[in-house]
Order: C-alpha cells, then structure tokens, then sequence
C-alpha cells in the first residue's frame, strides 16, 4: 500500500508539471501566435476577432476577421473601466456572432493591449481556446498577407457566459491576499506610477509588496514608442515579444508555482503581462480588474509610497493654461483684422 500511494503521489507531482509546462497553451496550441498560425487558423474556421476601432477594421482587416469596434472601450464602464455587466456583454458578443466556445484568434496593433483583453476576457467568459496574434496587423501587412475591407457580419449566437472566477480578481479579493503566503503581485505601470509620482487615482503609489516590471519590458525595445514619434526609427519591430529565454530572465524573480496578481491602471496593459507569464508556464495568473484605480480609490486599501492628487496645482494649471489660450485667441483676431485691413 505504501508503494502504490508513493507512486500516486509521483504520478499527481509528474501531472502537475506537465500541467504547468502546458499553461503557455491553449485547447491545442500557444497562447501568443504568429502570422503563419493565423493564416492555418482562418483555414479551419477559427473565429478571427479584430478588436480595433471601427474606423481602423474598415480601413483593412484580415480576411473573414469579425469587429465590434475597440472592445478595451466598448466592454467598460467609462467611469469606473470594470466590465459592463456580463448580460449586456452577452448580447453585444451574440449579435455580432461572436462565441467565446470557439477557437477564436484576436488581434489589433501591433503590441496593442486590448488583444490580450480580448483573450482575459474570453477565458472570464469561460472560454478556453483563444490565442492572441500580437504581430496584428502591422506584421500581416509585412508578411504581404491580403487585406480586406467588406466588413464582415456572422449570424448572431446565443450562449450564456460561463464566468470563470479564477481569471480576475475584485479589489476586496485584493486586499484579503496581502502578505499571505504563496501570493506575488505584479505591477505593470510605469516606475513614476510605481513610485507615486504619476497619480491617476485620488491617490498614487503601490500595491504592499508589488514587484514593478512595466508591460512595455516584454518588448525587444521598450522605447520603440517615443523612437517612432522622434522618427528614430520606421518601424514597429522593436515592439516584437522578447524570445522566451529573455522573458524567463525578465521575470526570473518570481515564482511560476505561485498566484501571480498582476496589475496596472485598469486592468488592459497587466493583460499583456498575465498573457505572457502564462505562457512561460505559470500556472495560477489573475489579473486584478479594477487595479490602481480601483485601488487608489479605495482610502481603506494599503497603500506603499501613497501620494494625493492635488486638486489645486491642477486647477492653477488648466487657468494658466486657459490664459495662454485667450492670449493666442486674441493674437489670432488681430492677424484677421489686419489682414481685412489690407
């Protein structure tokens, strides 16, 4: 007996490393895929779920990729950026076809956030075989790939989420996790948001305990933004996922056998972050919907290196501000009058 319950509790540690391996997958897949497993994707009737603006879908999407317009804005609330409520969402995915049962492949931007919000969102619905293309449209332009530009209409679906509770977390869900064992956090900001300098909530600072590895440090170069708008460079490739053994050194400090919380300001850039440690193989990721402005808001929440927003330093600044503004007004009504004159 003692021999056969050993060899039980070696098969039960084997299944969870294999288990933990896997969580960089999918049904049957990874979880973050290039322009040759969309391309093999679209072929066997995946759903292809472009989550950019309206605007930018009929500019040029994939070929057959279905929109509903940015759902990083059309899925939350304005004021508070939680989730609408799972109904409304429901009908909204329902109309528009969209099956969170499916193999659904979602894109945007290149290194654009709401693809990954796209994919927690499908896994909080209680799908399972979604992946997340973060080339987008900028590597299937690059590849050459066909564009398109007839928006494209499913029929609609009905379907009930089946809501996972172990994707996301509440703010109270938070807080009753702070200095247990087995729990690390994630903080996906900025270092000035880390810090407290940044304030975006009635108050700045940090999760108690929070690591800060901002989101953008999952790229070969994080810089790439401000470079492009310097015109340093014409393209988006430093914005490309560092390989694997980059991201393992990048997160080399955590535990992939923990809970891992991971958050930002609203819970779209700490999706990236949740997306990219599961596929490194941990196991047990949540990102934190609400995070610092949930947070910030709450004043019973403990805070590291809290700072308050202060009201009037901004009120003097949006006078100054307006000043200039009547001054330019008043310049811009002397050049018409002397220009008449003449």
């Amino acid at each position: 007996m003692h021999t056969q319950n050993s060899f039980t509790a070696r098969l039960l540690t084997v299944i969870a490393l294999v288990a933990a391996s896997l969580g960089a997958y999918a049904a049957d897949g990874p979880v973050i895929v290039d322009t040759g497993f969309v391309e093999q994707a679209a072929a066997r009737g995946a759903l292809i779920w472009d989550v950019r603006s309206q605007e930018d879908y009929r500019r040029g999407h994939i070929p057959g990729a279905v929109n509903i317009d940015e759902i990083a804005q059309l899925l939350r609330e304005p004021s508070t950026e939680d989730y609408i409520p799972v109904a409304r969402i429901e009908q909204i995915l329902g109309e528009a076809g969209i099956d969170p049962a499916r193999e659904i492949v979602l894109y945007g931007a290149k290194a654009h956030t709401s693809p990954y919000f796209g994919y927690i969102t499908v896994r909080y619905l209680g799908g399972s075989d979604a992946r997340v293309y973060h080339g987008g449209m900028d590597d299937w332009k690059a590849a050459g790939k066909p564009i398109a530009t007839d928006p494209v209409k499913l029929p609609p679906v009905s379907f009930r989420a089946q809501v996972n509770p172990d994707v996301i977390l509440s703010t109270r869900e938070v807080i009753s996790r702070l200095g247990a064992p087995g729990i690390q956090i994630v903080d996906a900001r900025t270092e000035k948001e880390f810090s407290g300098e940044d304030v975006r909530a009635l108050r700045g600072g940090r999760i108690p305990g929070a690591v800060n590895i901002p989101y953008e440090s999952n790229w070969v170069d994080p810089d790439t933004p401000r470079k492009l708008q310097r015109r340093q460079v014409a393209g988006k490739d430093g914005m490309s996922l560092k390989p694997l053994e980059d991201l393992r050194a990048l997160y080399a400090r955590l535990d992939p056998q923990k809970e891992t919380i991971v958050y930002c300001q609203s819970g779209v850039r700490s999706a990236e972050t949740a997306t990219v440690l599961q596929s490194l193989g941990f196991r047990n990721v949540k990102v934190y919907d609400s995070s610092w402005l949930g947070y910030g808001n709450t004043f019973d929440a403990p805070a590291e290196n809290d700072t308050y927003f202060n009201v009037g330093r901004v009120n003097g600044l949006l006078m100054q501000m307006q000043q200039r503004i009547d001054v330019l007004e008043g310049q811009v009504e002397e050049l018409k009058a002397a220009k008449e004159k003449k």
